[in-house]
């Protein structure tokens, strides 16, 4: 009978199990919707402004540069490391911080060998990995923004970047993070914030647009150019929110489907032991009455 208690426990803590992964299965899903919201929003505004600057930038001529798409030897680089300040989502930040290593082991290897890879982490999950990589430095201003997430808060970062950029402080940022496709896909992308890359920003339309400029293209690229890398610096933000959200519905769907099944499986176990306990018992009864009736 030991063992029955001892079931029914495991029973009861995997239904309790179960109602919490069904609970926040809810609020995940809740909080998917608004951060769905956003980013669908925000995606058709953040894509014309990329075509818009991808056409200007490529009816520049040879001669002409603005300040944002000066190349550089590339001797310190600044990554942006966007994930979740939670866990319980899967295999969501384990994608991006492998995405982050393939990146400096492939792209970045002697500059991270030499300590001149920064990390600004947003988001803890991503920090407490990499803290520990001593060739690391690190900008730790930012980690908890995910938890309050505006436009205000992103504009101050990207325009913080912009800045370590056209100071010469770091020759190329990156930004890795995780862009939202649906509830079930995330895509794990690294994407080039400065210098500004034309034919990058270009992949999706080869169409060129025959602008008038007034003022002239190069003072209106400076003017303008802040302005969609602070759009793009958002649009990254919302797209690893409303991914974080997507990924910890599905893994929390999942628990719950898992619990369901340890549940049956754990019955099947208890109701069988259970049977076999009465069985005992009955023929236990059986063999002590026709012991009496032998005596007698």
């Amino acid at each position: 009978m030991a063992n029955l208690k001892e079931i029914r426990i495991r029973i009861g803590s995997v239904n309790t199990t179960q109602q919490i992964t069904k609970a926040m299965k809810l609020v995940a899903a809740s909080k998917l919707k608004r951060a769905q919201d956003r980013i669908t929003q925000m995606r058709p505004y953040s894509e014309k402004l990329n075509e818009i600057l991808s056409n200007l930038m490529s009816s520049l001529d040879s001669s002409s540069s603005v300040a944002y798409n000066t190349k550089r030897d590339v001797k310190k680089v600044l990554l942006v490391l966007i994930t979740s300040d939670k866990g319980l989502c899967g295999g969501f930040n384990a994608n991006i911080i492998k995405a982050a290593r393939k990146l400096l082991a492939e792209n970045y290897a002697e500059q991270h060998k030499a300590g001149n890879v920064t990390l600004l982490c947003i988001g803890k999950k991503g920090y407490d990995y990499f803290k520990k990589d001593t060739n690391l430095q690190f900008v730790t201003d930012h980690v908890s923004m995910m938890s309050k997430l505006s436009f205000q808060s992103s504009q101050q970062i990207s325009e913080s970047l912009m800045k370590y950029f056209l100071d010469s402080k770091y020759d190329a940022i990156d930004l890795v993070y995780s862009q939202f496709k649906n509830a079930a896909t995330q895509i794990f992308t690294v994407e080039r914030f400065l210098p500004v890359e034309p034919a990058k920003a270009s992949a999706k339309s080869t169409k060129k647009a025959d602008y008038i400029f007034e003022p002239q293209k190069e003072q209106l690229l400076e003017e303008l150019v802040p302005k969609i890398l602070n759009t793009q610096f958002y649009k990254a933000l919302l797209d690893t929110n409303a991914s974080e959200h997507g990924a910890r519905m599905v893994a929390m769907e999942s628990a719950t489907n898992n619990a369901n099944d340890l549940m049956r499986n754990l019955k099947i176990v208890y109701n069988r032991e259970r049977q076999a306990n009465i069985t005992k018992e009955i023929l236990e009864i059986v063999g002590g009455a026709a012991a009496l009736e032998e005596k007698g």
